[in-house]
């Protein structure tokens, strides 16, 4: 496997793990605690792998994941949206605004993939600069 592609499943993978974090902290009070041991898996799962490190900038936009889904949940928003049908009526109060959801995911989804191909860039240094520097 070319390290063009490994670097880009392994950012696949951080953002796969990225969407778990957030749906399970917007979810806690639900389903939330059964889908934080994915994510943790997944950390570990990856985290154990050599040069994870650059391809980490996928959290980044996995959290984008969780905002369209919320964007479309609340595609008939803001405020209430009314449906009407042969047994009655029935009506959703408090919808979100879609389109700021909409943008903050774009942003978020595209920050990603430029800052993991910014750190691609730049060369790999095993010794770390120290404080006195």
């Amino acid at each position: 496997m070319t390290s063009n592609r490994r670097a880009w499943l392994l950012f696949t993978g951080w953002l796969l793990t990225g969407a778990c974090y957030l749906l399970a902290l917007l979810t806690m009070l639900s389903v939330g605690i059964f889908i934080l041991p994915i994510a943790v898996a997944g950390t570990v799962a990856l985290a154990t792998r050599r040069d994870t490190r650059r391809s980490l900038p996928g959290l980044l936009s996995g959290v984008s994941l969780p905002l369209f889904l919320l964007a479309y949940l609340n595609r008939h928003g803001p405020g209430t949206y009314c449906t009407t049908s042969a047994g009655g009526s029935s009506c959703t109060d408090g919808l979100l605004n879609p389109w700021l959801l909409l943008a903050v995911g774009l942003l978020v989804l595209s920050a990603g993939p430029a800052l993991f191909l910014r750190m691609r860039r730049q060369p790999v240094n095993s010794a770390t600069p120290s404080l006195s520097e």
